[in-house]
């Protein structure tokens, strides 16, 4: 049978619409860098041989008795087909159509939205796991013939990568004793990856330390030639690895092209013996913000590959990527010892500290690298701040925040504390969805005004931290939005001219009185505001509830009720001032109009639309009638 009609015979299936797209996106543009697709092969390969000898410690037979783990790659000049064997674990028929014909959908959507727009570059390929497919950038047919470890049946998947594939079942004779064959039929612009020095360049490059041995198998030799021989990387010593070997073993860990920021390779010693090779990455992973916030930290025992899912570090460190290599768990060990186990506890403890560790001698060592890797994994790092209270204070060091004194550049809490002015109490921050947005929030008028440095926390997990961390040198954190302004004791700048022409003091309480009658439920309280400079009006939250911000994240996730604002005024402003004489001399006609506009502007400058638009453009609308004369 030709190779055209196999790809038309069996179940025929296709691709789901994004995959569809995916694969044309690969063939058509990314082509800077297809050496990765045999990376993406070997490296699916080693997993599959893991899987299986992890398999094989509680069922010995399912192994069979086919020689030890390995890799094989057969390659044709002549004819372009590229072999790549592994003996592990194999697929049955419903893995084909699971593993080969989806794509994760946390992964997918970004490749494609970041691929679009944008140059393309084989690091999309590594940054967003897409793997097997990479194998249509240099093949017009791909064959998988595989045969699941323990099974009678064998199958093969075939398509040409434009829409549709086809699983058949095959003869046993035909596959392998177990485990996966991915034939690739090369065309024409490719054929030179069937050669002996390209493989064995690819494989040195980016594959020389996956935990399987792989094999190259030559036409005039009885005997394959090994390329990698499967030794542990991290069991050498570290004076015993180059930085390239680093970087391979992290491009092969991590399925990315970028440099590790960070390398942590040592082995502990006493209660419990372990190794630990750890990389921070120098970019995102595709899967950070993924809802799972699973680890990829692999775990072994004695050399032997366990689980990938052993969570060996908190999830506010999930984009660490490497092996913990264990001496003391039994090989034997299931997912549900693993969750109790206190060896494994121990080491999540010391490994954690570890990583914290290294992150601080680096922000003391080389500040510009540390802050690349903040700006990149921060907003996941302060995740801890909220869920790790026992480490809070390790995070509190390395933490860095944009800041009203920042710039563009970012700022700890120690610099925050060693700027702090005479008679200032607390540490203050404004949450908000946007930074520069927050820069121009109203709530920071009178803080400007005192020189009075702000915290700019834009990330939706600092709304829930700042909720529950106690303070940092025994100053708490305190909102701008929140309750009443405690800054009036911190002298002003002395350029600063807010406080002249207030208002007097009973024709504000006037206005006060008129407001709250007028506006009723529509607010908690109305008050004169010592935080606005230039602003007439702000709204805050009241004095014991929550932030302005973290009440809005509230009523969206959890539908809750938002609790009535405080409506604060400036005492300062014209407008302001102006109102108040008329509220003093009861000619209260326009403030039945004014009070709910500027509500609504406050609203407006809340980031919030008016509660009765309309109403607040039909006001408006006979305001400036009022005004013209009309």
């Amino acid at each position: 049978m030709s190779e055209a009609e196999t790809a038309n015979t069996g179940e025929k299936h296709e691709f789901g619409a994004e995959v569809s797209r995916l694969l044309h996106l690969m063939v058509h543009a990314v082509y800077s860098n297809k050496d990765i697709f045999l990376r993406e092969l070997v490296s699916n390969a080693a997993d599959a041989c893991e899987k299986l000898r992890h398999m094989a410690l509680n069922d010995a037979t399912i192994a069979g008795e086919a020689p030890g783990f390995q890799i094989e790659i057969d390659a044709e000049k002549d004819s372009g087909r590229l072999v790549i064997t592994d003996n592990g674990i194999g697929m049955s028929h419903d893995e084909l159509i699971d593993n080969l014909g989806t794509i994760a959908r946390s992964g997918t959507k970004a490749f494609l939205d970041n691929l679009d727009g944008s140059d393309a570059s084989s690091a999309l390929i590594g940054q967003f796991g897409v793997g097997f497919y990479s194998a249509f950038m240099v093949a017009d047919l791909v064959h998988v013939t595989s045969r699941r470890a323990g099974s009678d049946e064998a199958w093969q998947w075939v398509s040409d990568g434009k829409g549709t594939y086809t699983v058949n079942a095959i003869a046993l004779d035909d596959a392998p004793e177990r485990g996966t064959r991915i034939e690739l039929f090369l065309n024409e612009d490719n054929k030179a990856y069937a050669e002996e020095d390209t493989i064995r360049r690819i494989v040195r490059e980016y594959s020389a330390h996956v935990p399987v041995p792989i094999l190259l198998k030559k036409d005039d030799a009885d005997e394959p030639d090994q390329l990698a021989d499967g030794t542990a990387l991290w069991t050498r010593s570290k004076s015993d690895v180059t930085d390239e070997e680093y970087k391979e073993f992290y491009g092969h860990v991590s399925g990315q092209f970028d440099d590790p920021a960070v390398t942590v390779h040592y082995r502990a010693e006493g209660r419990h013996e372990y190794t630990v090779l750890l990389f921070v990455p120098g970019m995102k992973p595709f899967d950070l913000f993924d809802p799972d916030r699973k680890g990829r930290v692999k775990l072994y025992v004695r050399r032997v590959f366990i689980t990938d899912d052993a969570g060996l570090l908190p999830a506010w460190l999930r984009f660490v990527r490497g092996v913990v290599d264990s001496e003391d768990l039994p090989l034997n060990i299931s997912r549900e010892m693993l969750q109790d186990n206190p060896i494994l506890t121990s080491i999540r403890g010391a490994v954690t500290k570890r990583i914290l560790s290294e992150l601080e001698k680096l922000a003391k060592s080389d500040e510009e690298s540390f802050l690349k890797i903040w700006d990149a994994f921060g907003p996941v790092i302060k995740e801890g701040l909220y869920e790790d209270p026992e480490r809070r204070d390790a995070i509190f060091k390395l933490a860095r925040f944009k800041t009203t004194k920042s710039g563009e550049g970012w700022r700890s809490l120690s610099d925050y504390v060693a700027d702090l002015k005479e008679n200032q109490t607390a540490l203050y921050y404004a949450t908000g969805t946007d930074v520069d947005a927050i820069r121009t929030s109203p709530h920071l008028e009178g803080y400007q005004a005192r020189d009075v440095e702000v915290l700019l926390l834009s990330d939706p997990v600092d709304s829930f931290w700042v909720q529950t961390a106690l303070g940092f040198e025994g100053k708490p954190f305190k909102s701008v939005t929140q309750g009443a302004s405690d800054i009036e004791s911190i002298a002003k700048d002395e350029t600063d001219t807010s406080d002249e022409d207030k208002a007097a003091e009973g024709e504000m309480a006037s206005l006060i009185t008129e407001f709250k009658r007028i506006l009723g439920d529509a607010v908690g309280d109305v008050r004169s505001s010592p935080r606005l400079a230039t602003s007439a009006v702000c709204l805050v939250a009241p004095d014991f509830g929550p932030d302005k911000q973290f009440e809005k994240l509230m009523s969206q996730q959890q539908g809750l009720p938002s609790m009535a604002p405080v409506l604060e005024l400036n005492p300062s402003h014209a407008l302001i001032r102006g109102l108040a004489q008329k509220a003093d001399a009861k000619d209260t006609a326009l403030l039945e109009d004014a009070a709910p506009l500027l509500l609504g502007q406050a609203r407006i400058l809340d980031g919030e639309a008016p509660a009765n638009p309309s109403d607040f453009v039909r006001r408006l609308g006979e305001l400036m009638q009022k005004g013209l004369g009309l």
